[in-house]
Formats: C-alpha cells, structure tokens, sequence
C-alpha cells in the first residue's frame, strides 16, 4: 500500500514535497497550516483532500497517516518533528534541521527511540551532478579529499527585510543558516569527518539597504527585526587532517551569484557549480561537474555532462525519503549528519562573536 503522508506548511517548498512523495507512489492525504485561506487554495491546486489547522488536528483526524513533512520557518522544525515522532510518524524535514545543535541533539535522540525514519531536506545531495560527482568518489578515483572549499554568495539576495528570514529568534541566523547545503555537500563528498576546530568572522553590511533584496523570499514587514548577518567566511578543520573553507552570503560584493564545491584530493580534484542566471530562478541556472585529473603526465579536466533538474533535487530527495520508509532505498541523509552539520553551525556563530578559534565537541 502507498505510504499515506500529511504536510505542514502550505508554503513555497511544499510543491517540491509533494511531487516528490508523488513520484515515489505516496498518496498526500492532508495538509495543515494556520493560514486556513492559503492552506485551502494550495490543497485544492494539488488535490489534497484534507486540510487542518495544526500538525495535531491532523494526526487527530488521519488515522491511516504515516508520515508527516514539515516546511515551516525553523524556529519550529524541533517542536513539529518530535510531536510527529512521539505519535509514530516518519519525518521529513526542511533544511535547517533545528535553530542550534542542542535542538537537533534532541531530535536525534527522539528518532532513535522511535525506530521511525528521519530526514531533512539537503536537497543539493540529490542533484544529478551531485549524485554522479559522488560515484565517483566512491569508487576510488579521487582519492582521499584533502581540503575543499564550499560556498553560496549571492551578490543582492537578502530574502526579504523585516520577516522570519531575517529574525534570529525565529531562523537561528542568516546565511550560514540558510544557505547551509554547500557546506552540507561538501562534508558528504568527505565522507563528513569529525570536526575539530573553526575560525570565523561575520559581517552585517547591507542588511539595510533595499538594493540588496533577492528576488525571491518573502514580502518585507514594516517594523519587523533584522538581526542577522549578511556575510560569513570561515576556516574548519578535521579531527581526520582534512579541511574546509566556506563562504556564505546574501549580500556582498562579488561579480555574481554563485553556488559550488570545490575540492583537492590525493588522485583527482573536482568542481560541482551552478550558476544562476541575472533574475537569481532556477530555470535559467546552468550546471556544471567537472574532474581535475593528472594521465599520461598531461594535466586534464574532464567534464561530466548529467541531466539536468530545475527542482535542484529538491523533488528527488522528497522520492527518497518516501523509498527510505518501504525499504526501497538508503537514505541521502541521516540524522546523526544533521547533529554533526548543526554543532559546526553552532561553532561557527560562537567564532564569529568571540573574534577567536573554537573548538568543536
């Protein structure tokens, strides 16, 4: 029988949860959202019988429910995600997994008691030059990955002023946050070490003026709060030797937006890109894969030519989850990555304000 899944949170990502559950034979049989008017237009648009108000009126009235997604602002992930564990429910999640480490600390411990399936979406895993980079890397042909450089700068990309984005209380952070999947995929192509220790700085220029919104996010709150940074760069090392650099933005000086892993192994280095076009949609993004290789004594570079997915694996990740629950498949992402990933967040922010190196444990 088809896993029955309900979704929390009528906002712009549930499109991508819902294809995703869709393509993978799930049936979406509710949706809960407070905003009663857009919950009942977005589950009229996608056939989705049933709309609630709250995650629990849902659980409430599907019995048959066995698997909840949640796509709110973060603030809320940890609360959804352990009601919809304690009543027995799969879950996934929207990136971020929690506001700091020791929420995700308590997710991770929740799941284990359930014996239920968690996931978040860090969807970058799941795009096709992302999946065909990581063959490779398995298979032995770039070696151990030495040092890589993850980065997401977006030259005017604020998403919007004065609403949850840009809250701390409510998102945790700006960029670093929010923009989290480079970093995310660079520590899956280095089979995620250990960190040890980081070094950061961040930066609020910008976070003013309105030349440096984004073309996508939400619409700016009068009087709302802008608490967080615009820019971050820092330097991580590994309990393992291995190291990575990592540049994230919303507004900053550069010629472009751009999205990429970069990274230098023993045998071979690589490069996943994607260059978004000037209105910032993923439409009009080009894609790129590419391997840096020494043979016969020439320098070459080899490109790896893949599909190409306008959801950036947004829809993939969402099947996968669904085949994670029926066995069908391993799971792009774990919750015990989401812990590891979340206490390098954590350090970075602590860095950052103490002006110092900090360790992570």
């Amino acid at each position: 029988m088809a896993v029955k899944v309900g979704i929390v949170g009528a906002g712009g990502m549930a499109d991508y949860h819902c294809t995703g559950f869709r393509n993978a034979g799930a049936d979406v049989i509710a949706l809960a959202d407070m905003a009663g008017e857009r919950a009942r237009a977005y589950a009229a648009s996608r056939s989705i019988p049933k709309v609630y108000d709250t995650l629990g009126a849902m659980i409430a009235g599907e019995p048959e429910l066995q698997a909840v997604s949640v796509i709110t602002p973060n603030k809320f992930h940890k609360q959804l995600v352990l009601e919809a564990l304690e009543a027995g429910k799969h879950v996934f999640c929207e990136k971020p997994p929690a506001l700091n480490a020791a929420e995700m600390a308590e997710m991770a411990e929740a799941v284990k008691k359930s014996g239920k399936v968690l996931m978040f979406d860090f969807n970058n895993r799941a795009r096709p030059e992302s999946q065909a980079m990581a063959r490779y890397i398995k298979d032995g042909k770039v070696g151990r990955i030495n040092s890589a450089q993850a980065s997401w700068i977006r030259r005017a990309g604020i998403p919007g002023f004065g609403g949850w984005f840009t809250t701390k209380a409510l998102s945790g952070g700006g960029p670093v946050i929010d923009l989290v999947h480079m970093i995310d995929l660079a520590l899956y192509f280095m089979d995620y070490p250990e960190p040890a220790w980081v070094l950061a700085s961040t930066f609020y220029d910008f976070m003013d003026n309105p030349a440096f919104k984004g073309p996508w996010g939400m619409p700016d709150t009068a009087g709302g709060v802008t608490d967080v940074e615009s820019a971050c760069h820092a330097f991580l090392t590994f309990k393992s030797g291995q190291s990575l650099i990592i540049r994230n933005s919303w507004a900053e000086m550069n010629e472009r937006e751009l999205v990429s892993v970069v990274f230098q192994g023993q045998k071979a280095g690589g490069k996943v890109e994607r260059l978004f076009g000037i209105d910032g949609i993923d439409a009009t993004c080009i894609d790129s894969c590419r391997l840096y290789l020494e043979e016969n004594g020439n320098q070459v570079n080899q490109d790896i030519i893949t599909e190409k997915d306008e959801t950036m694996g947004r829809t993939k990740t969402a099947a996968n989850f669904i085949e994670t629950i029926e066995g069908k498949a391993k799971p792009l992402n774990t919750p015990d990555q989401a812990l590891r990933l979340m206490h390098i967040i954590d350090g970075i922010y602590e860095s950052a304000a103490s002006k110092k190196p900090v360790e992570i444990k």
